[in-house]
């Protein structure tokens, strides 16, 4: 019998990595979804793909450095990986990520975390991962089919369907914010014009908002750009927004109404029990941002489905892509997850329910 899938979910845990375009995270992660250790560091998107790669090598070795100091008591059974997509899950490859610079092109990080660590890596793309979160420790804890959605600097999505993730053949299904909803909008980061991301992203909301600027056209956001410098974001625009600005509302309303009108496409084509929302301008909204998509679903969507969906806040916050490691190499090795950590509001110290 394989020792590794005798041990109870508290007794194992695993190396967890979350790359993105700006910070490495690197943690600790128990089966029972508690976070133990976190190390983190900038990405050195400057200095190259080798330079990423060992960011990444050197964050997963500070954190088992840490747990070895700690006792080390729980068994690290493997590395889980969340990174940018497109992504190869199967060869566990990064393929193109946009903000990761062009030498981080193809590169097989799994293998390389494997080699480095001595320890079995998996990867998969930073949403499906956090969708795996959240089915089983979150918002979406006990439903078969959902969708997740992460509205931050850009916008990401996983479909859950059944309880399994839908990949497509080639691994890249649930790009979400791709979802075209305006031909006439602004092109997207990725080429196209009008997809979800172009418009109702942090990073559209504040080109949109310079793009005002330059015009002229609102002296409040002007004073935010300038007291603000490269930091000016979504942030300062939704700040615009509740101090009265009304070309920052125009915006912020415009970038709701986007994602409103995306979700009553994700219902009507998938009839989800869920969409569960995540990511840091939609938590800074929070019902702001997601009772728009409520009323327009329940107005516009096709009644039987449109009666079903709810629209929920995602529940793991910043650990969303530590806890879906987990999951991710759990499924991998035939390891079971819980019990299920407290989410916010209810009893229970973490790991009860």
């Amino acid at each position: 019998m394989n020792p590794i899938r005798t041990q109870a979910a508290v007794d194992w845990a695993v190396l967890a990595l979350d790359l993105g375009g700006t910070q490495v995270r690197a943690a600790v992660v128990r089966g029972d979804g508690i976070v133990v250790t976190q190390r983190r560091s900038r990405t050195p998107v400057e200095g190259g793909g080798e330079a990423i790669v060992q960011a990444c090598l050197d964050a997963l070795q500070a954190c088992r450095d840490a747990h070895a100091a700690a006792g080390g008591s729980t068994l690290l059974v493997g590395i889980g990986i969340a990174a940018p997509g497109p992504v190869d899950p199967i060869r566990g490859r990064v393929i193109d990520p946009p903000n990761l610079g062009p030498s981080f092109h193809d590169t097989p990080l799994a293998e390389r975390a494997r080699a480095s660590l001595g320890l079995p890596a998996f990867l998969d793309r930073d949403t499906q991962v956090a969708a795996l979160g959240e089915g089983a420790f979150g918002a979406a804890r006990g439903c078969a089919d959902y969708l997740y959605l992460t509205v931050s600097t850009g916008i990401g999505g996983a479909i859950v369907s059944g309880g399994n993730l839908l990949r497509g053949p080639d691994g890249m299904a649930g790009e979400l914010g791709h979802l075209l909803v305006d031909r006439d909008g602004p092109t997207c980061g990725c080429g196209a014009v009008g997809h979800l991301e172009a418009i109702a992203s942090g990073s559209a909301i504040a080109r949109a908002a310079r793009r005002k600027i330059d015009a002229g056209e609102s002296e409040p956001l002007a004073r935010l750009a300038l007291a603000r410098g490269p930091a000016f974001g979504a942030r300062e625009v939704a700040e615009a927004e509740m101090t009265g600005d009304p070309v920052a509302a125009s915006i912020m309303a415009g970038a709701r109404d986007a994602f409103a009108r995306a979700c009553v496409g994700f219902v009507d084509v998938f009839n989800p029990a869920l969409i569960v929302v995540g990511g840091s301008l939609a938590a800074g909204q929070g019902d702001r941002w997601l009772e728009p998509a409520r009323e327009m679903v329940a107005r516009e969507a096709f009644r039987v489905p449109a009666r079903r969906a709810r629209i929920v806040p995602a529940a793991l916050g910043d650990d969303i892509g530590f806890v879906g490691a987990a999951v991710l190499v759990a499924q991998r090795l035939g390891l079971q997850v819980g019990p299920p950590r407290a989410l916010p509001g209810e009893r229970g110290r973490p790991g009860e329910r």
